[in-house]
């Protein structure tokens, strides 16, 4: 059973950064890409970045700019650096992995989340 494990997350005010991370039980490597989705309440759970193996990335242009994504392979490790934190950016953040060839499927492994709260 693969596991993944957020953290960093916490509690910030506009215009300060966090770094979250994910720990993964299997080999990263092994799959096609890795990513981060995000959910604010009562909302949909949302992609905000993705990374595949061979290093490409993609981000929605809501936080294209502000958000980054890396991943350590040796670790099996990927992170995301978020800068300059709005209120908006507030929710649950999940790490996710796609062992599938695209990632224009729904992930095949997700994280428990953790939360990013942003004070204005």
């Amino acid at each position: 059973q693969v596991r993944l494990v957020e953290s960093g997350g916490g509690s910030v005010q506009a215009g300060g950064s966090l770094s979250l991370s994910c720990a993964s039980s299997g080999n990263i490597d092994s799959w096609y890409a890795m990513g981060w989705y995000r959910q604010a309440p009562g909302k949909q759970r949302l992609r905000v970045a993705e990374i595949t193996t061979g290093g490409a990335t993609a981000y929605p242009i809501s936080v294209r700019g502000r958000f980054t994504i890396s991943r350590d392979s040796a670790k099996n490790m990927v992170y995301m650096q978020i800068e300059n934190l709005k209120p908006e950016d507030t929710a649950v953040y999940y790490c996710a992995g796609w062992a599938r060839d695209s990632t224009v499927w729904s992930p095949d492994y997700w994280g428990q989340g953790t939360q990013v709260t942003v004070s204005s």
